[in-house]
């Protein structure tokens, strides 16, 4: 299967970025993260570009977290530490974006494709799409404690749990309802939306964006605390290569609480 790419189009000063992995619903592969990073850097030095639009490819799904293949090489805690600190990085890049980001989302975004919507200032959603992080079903590994508050912080605390500790999905329609999504609108008219949108945002105050969209994120930091020991336990458990193995195995995972 193709290690996707993820790629960057001008259209005057709008940023057009698409992960393109179709096949495999978009799921980050290393090589897509590194790309991702790359042209982060790249909006962030060019000060023509004034809003980005994120949308995964094909329709049908906006990022299916991370290529679960890649977590058979996880041999012991620390590479779950490693992967988290990753993730934080490529997560912070976009955050930390100087302009105003909105993902187009059709279909799904689990996993690390929620943890990058959710970075995202606005979401625009088709119906019927869903956000989620359903580890505790599938995977039987964690987030890190600032991801953990970025979920907290867009659907709030009661929502987040329902998320983490049942593996339930959230519809584009109740995340609209909790303020999460900024609109769902039919397929064919999401491009529209969209570019309304882009074309109110690039008339606004740069620095102004710049400055609230940073205020936003330390208030949210503040709130952060350190994990690492809910990482290593997770990741170095019996329950998370099981996880991993059931998954690629295409089976139900048997837990065993070790």
């Amino acid at each position: 299967m193709s290690d996707g790419e993820v790629r960057l189009v001008r259209e005057g000063p709008v940023a057009y970025v698409t992960f393109d992995r179709p096949q495999a619903r978009n799921a980050m592969t290393w090589k897509m993260y590194n790309e991702f990073v790359a042209i982060c850097n790249e909006l962030r030095n060019d000060k023509s570009v004034r809003t980005a639009v994120f949308r995964g490819a094909g329709g049908k799904a906006f990022i299916a977290g991370t290529d679960i293949a890649q977590f058979l090489e996880f041999k012991k805690p620390e590479d779950g530490l490693a992967y988290e600190k990753k993730i934080e990085g490529f997560l912070t890049g976009l955050e930390t974006l100087g302009i105003p980001t909105i993902a187009v989302v059709e279909g799904f975004a689990v996993g690390g494709g929620m943890a990058i919507a959710s970075v995202c200032d606005f979401r625009v959603a088709t119906p019927g799409t869903k956000f989620g992080v359903p580890i505790a079903r599938t995977l039987g590994n964690c987030m890190s404690t600032g991801n953990v508050a970025r979920l907290v912080a867009n659907v709030g605390p009661a929502v987040a749990k329902r998320m983490l500790l049942l593996g339930e999905l959230l519809t584009a329609e109740a995340a609209e309802r909790l303020g999460f999504v900024h609109a769902v609108v039919p397929p064919e008219e999401i491009d529209a939306r969209v570019k309304e949108m882009t074309d109110r945002l690039v008339k606004n105050a740069p620095i102004t964006m710049r400055v609230s969209k940073e205020a936003l994120r330390r208030s949210t930091e503040a709130f952060v605390l350190d994990g690492e020991d809910l990482v290593r336990e997770t990741y170095g458990s019996n329950d998370f290569r099981e996880g991993v193995k059931a998954f690629t195995e295409k089976r139900e995972p048997q837990w065993t609480n070790t």
